[in-house]
């Protein structure tokens, strides 16, 4: 009862973050001609529910593709039509074809806010609720603590509830997934993974862990018997899903070739905006793309993001345990977001996952990653109105899960899994000194916290240099990225230098 009483006080405290932000603006609110991603996800409403499906990813009259032209997987086309039809019950005008664009209302606000909730209530908490419970080791107390922080991470928090999307959903069918497989439910695993695939394209940054980790597991199972039989279950699991999405494009091929065209846009170039990944990074010396043809960035990124997975899928094939599949999710993710095509700034939320998924194991350097998250798409937050919501959100944020999950209490060596450098360092010559790398990572995170608060200020109450105008929005990105890549090196550290067997929390 006790533990019933937490969880449910948990879930509540976390529905109320999320809708005390919601009360905020969100992404081009009042600012025509193009809006935001509020409009966005609105138009997608407008053309679902009023155009013929054979229409929905073709330039036409009444779809102008130059006016956010839906470029999601089918899934969530299928979401917007259902969102509505109960739009279309409560007030016609909200999706009234080509008469509704840039429709702003507090009731409209409020029924889209809504839809966002209940996709979290329905996908993503309960998906949060059952891996804190049933996965996660420790104390009640101790997975009641880890369910909070992950419910309470700003990052989705302010994307979802305060910028606008639902990312929720994708990242919730996914969490079903990681679900599934932890449970030792594959194909069921496999079923909700390929669903958040065929809601966002983007979801292919854990696509790799899924795949090396079950081919793995059947591998062991051995390929002529036992293994061979759940491969194949698996297989048609994930076909017959991915058909069924696809299904009402599948009868013309120029339908589905479109579909795929309009979910990788390779013409959009190599990042947009100010992200916080490698190749807007090295722009700030090299303009890459100056140099680099459209063709050429995008062949080195793939290289490049190939060689960076490489080695976190060949220990994960080889050892396919739980605990390896959760550092190769992080691993990928990063990998993607540091060095693919085409990142997002909120792309980060992609990591942020499964990091989330390791708070109760390596708290210190989650925290740490989760707080710099965030921090990362201040530019963006700042451009919706979102300042006291980042502000509020990331000190509780930083106060509670610190506090509940003891993270600075948490950061040995042993307890950083810091093994490997151990070992390495046993082989170094005598006069070479020995780092306390524990102690490093904790100066690190206290300096790192007061440089994030001393970068949030000086954005907000500081003018650029009349001759650097993004000054702030680079110097924020530079300095995630430089975390980022140092995450990402420490989580390959980690994954790679792990005994087999070793999986348990110490």
């Amino acid at each position: 009862m006790e533990t019933c009483t937490l969880v449910s006080m948990s879930i509540l405290l976390g529905v109320l973050v999320r809708w005390g932000v919601s009360f905020n603006s969100y992404s081009g609110a009042g600012k025509p001609p193009m809006f935001g991603d509020y409009e966005a996800q609105r138009h997608w409403q407008e053309v679902t529910y009023n155009l013929p499906i054979q229409e929905w990813y073709f330039n036409t009259t009444d779809n102008d593709l130059n006016y956010w032209g839906l470029d999601y997987p089918p899934l969530t086309a299928f979401h917007s039509l259902l969102c509505a039809h109960v739009a279309k019950l409560i007030n016609p005008e909200w999706v009234k074809l080509l008469g509704s664009r840039g429709y702003e209302s507090p009731a409209h606000k409020l029924f889209m806010r809504a839809t966002v909730l209940a996709a979290d209530l329905l996908v993503y908490i309960p998906a949060v609720v059952l891996y804190c419970c049933y996965l996660t080791n420790g104390s009640t107390n101790k997975k009641v603590g880890t369910l909070l922080c992950i419910l309470l991470y700003p990052g989705l928090i302010l994307i979802d509830y305060g910028h606008f999307q639902y990312n929720g959903l994708s990242l919730g069918l996914t969490l079903w997934g990681v679900l599934g497989l932890g449970l030792g439910w594959d194909a069921l695993g496999s079923l909700a993974f390929s669903l958040a695939l065929n809601y966002k394209q983007m979801e292919l940054y854990h696509a790799l862990p899924f795949f090396c980790y079950l081919l793995g597991k059947c591998a062991r199972q051995g390929l002529t018997g036992r293994g061979l039989f759940s491969l194949v279950k698996i297989a048609v699991t994930v076909l017959v899903t991915f058909a069924l999405c696809w299904l009402p494009f599948l009868s013309d091929p120029e339908q589905a070739l479109q579909v795929l065209r309009r979910i990788f846009p390779v013409a959009r170039g190599l990042f947009e905006d100010k992200v916080a990944n490698a190749w807007c990074s090295l722009n700030v010396l090299i303009k890459i793309r100056s140099i680099l043809s459209s063709d050429s960035q995008f062949y080195l990124s793939f290289a490049v993001t190939l060689l960076a997975i490489t080695p976190s899928s060949l220990k994960l094939l080889k050892t396919p345990t739980f605990w390896q599949f959760k550092l190769a999710l992080v691993n990928s993710s990063l990998a993607f977001f540091l060095f693919s095509y085409q990142v997002h700034e909120k792309s980060i939320l992609l990591a942020a996952l499964p990091v989330c998924l390791l708070l109760n194991d390596l708290p210190l350097v989650a925290i740490y990653f989760l707080q710099v998250s965030t921090f990362s798409m201040l530019p963006l937050l700042l451009k919706d109105g979102l300042l006291m919501p980042y502000a509020v959100t990331s000190l509780a944020f930083l106060v509670l899960s610190t506090h509940l999950l003891s993270a600075l209490e948490r950061c040995t060596e042993a307890q950083l899994r810091l093994e490997g450098y151990r070992r390495l360092a046993a082989w170094l010559p005598a006069w070479l000194p020995r780092l306390d790398l524990a102690r490093i990572i904790r100066r690190k995170f206290y300096s790192s916290l007061v440089l994030m608060v001393g970068l949030s200020v000086a954005s907000v109450a500081l003018p650029p240099p009349a001759g650097l105008p993004d000054l702030f929005p680079v110097l924020v990105s530079t300095f995630s990225f430089l975390h980022f890549l140092g995450t990402f090196i420490y989580f390959n550290i980690v994954q790679l230098s792990t005994p087999q067997g070793k999986q348990k929390t110490l």
